[in-house]
């Protein structure tokens, strides 16, 4: 018996039709659709364009930030082909100032709200390299990204400086966590570039959860951020800088000790308001460049619940979000590249595309790494994206409605 060529329903626009696989995987059209919906960005009218297209879009770039607009958004429609109705090939992609309109319609929140209820750590109990003990390894930076020379970028995001001048390119600011064993970096938010890495930080920190040890720098380490930190109920393993006070009440069997931090110096003179913490200090003997003396800081008051020796060994592990940070600003988005969006909510809603194609790209990697028994850091993320923009547009089409059927 032959088989019934498969074409479009009636009524049905061709860009309903999105070959997107692995992200629309992560990211699913009535997840997306609820988001567009909470934020009120949802498509007034029927356009070729439509909000749900667009956000998928905003994804898509990520992975091809090399590709013009018009050449992301043909790759995203290749999944029409294997549809057999020759009228499809009369197919004409949006110009660039078409999908410019379409993302300026559509904005920024979205993709931020999308970003902030699916990004999350996804390390299971099998998950290597992803706990310590009981708890799940996450750690805390930021860094700052390169956007697109134009006057608007440059009011919103400003420029760094120094003696030689401001810099060549705007640049804005983002603090992000990273869980350790994945590279999945979750709670990240952006700001102009002069805002300081603590003020952002502050809002991060609130994607902490008791069920999390945070590593941090001691760029980040000061009685108000170690509170605030505190009160997520997260435990915590911090770096400190050697000239705050933090004198040994106890020692304790390890060699570390316990101390109080304070407020003020008021209140450390009248021992008022402090907060207890447990100090661990070690050298790194025979390595070239090493600081005289390392000193960290722990919510882990008794050493059997977290020797010296094993957090010590451990802090090291926050080097896992400069890898993250790597991935995403020189693999993903490509090295010496800046953000093409050339106005500032464009910018961020680019920003937030980027780290859910890398979330996307993540995921995918993590379920590999499951189904090999591996653990993650040993798998190529360089070859993780190669592969899914080969295969971004042989995945099949995701109509826009899940009662939607191709035959």
């Amino acid at each position: 018996m032959a088989r019934t060529l498969a074409t479009l329903p009636d009524g049905s626009r061709i860009t309903d039709y999105m070959s997107l696989g692995v992200i629309t995987k992560t990211f699913p059209l009535e997840r997306v659709r609820a988001v567009l919906a909470a934020t009120g960005k949802t498509s007034q009218r029927e356009r070729d364009l439509p909000a749900h297209v667009i956000v998928y879009y905003a994804i898509a770039l990520a992975l091809y930030m090399h590709s013009s607009y018009r050449e992301v958004l043909r790759c995203l429609l290749e999944g029409l082909q294997w549809l057999s109705n020759p009228a499809l090939k009369l197919l004409q992609v949006a110009g660039s100032s078409g999908i410019s309109q379409a993302r300026a319609r559509v904005g920024w929140e979205p993709l931020r709200q999308l970003h902030d209820e699916v990004v999350k750590p996804i390390a299971v109990a099998a998950t290597r390299g992803a706990w310590y003990r009981q708890w799940r390894l996450v750690s805390l930076d930021g860094s700052t990204m390169d956007v697109a020379d134009e006057k608007a970028n440059d009011e919103a995001f400003g420029r760094s400086g120094s003696t030689r001048g401001s810099s060549a390119y705007p640049q804005f600011r983002f603090v992000s966590l990273v869980e350790n064993g994945t590279h999945v970096l979750f709670g990240t938010r952006m700001s102009p570039y002069l805002t300081g890495e603590n003020t952002l930080a502050k809002e991060v920190l609130g994607a902490l959860d008791e069920g999390m040890l945070c590593l941090a720098d001691r760029g980040f380490f000061g009685y108000e951020m170690w509170c605030r930190a505190l009160a997520t109920k997260a435990t915590l393993l911090w770096r400190t800088r050697k000239n705050i006070s933090l004198p040994c009440d106890e020692r304790l069997a390890d060699g570390s000790y316990l101390s109080c931090l304070y407020p003020s110096d008021k209140d450390r003179r009248d021992r008022t308001n402090g907060t207890r913490l447990r100090v661990i200090e070690y050298r790194l003997e025979g390595v070239a460049d090493a600081e005289p003396i390392y000193r960290l800081v722990t919510s882990i008051l008794d050493p059997q619940h977290g020797p010296a020796q094993e957090l010590a060994a451990l802090y090291h592990e926050r080097w896992e979000i400069e890898s993250a940070f790597d991935e995403l600003k020189t693999h993903l988005r490509g090295a010496n590249i800046v953000l093409r969006s050339k106005t500032p909510d464009l910018v961020r809603q680019e920003f937030y595309g980027l780290l859910m194609a890398h979330f996307a790209v993540r995921a995918l990697m993590h379920e590999a790494a499951l189904s090999a028994n591996e653990d993650p850091d040993r798998l190529s993320f360089i070859h993780a994206v190669r592969v899914v923009r080969r295969k971004l547009a042989a995945f099949n089409a995701i109509p826009p409605c899940a009662e939607e059927n191709l035959s």
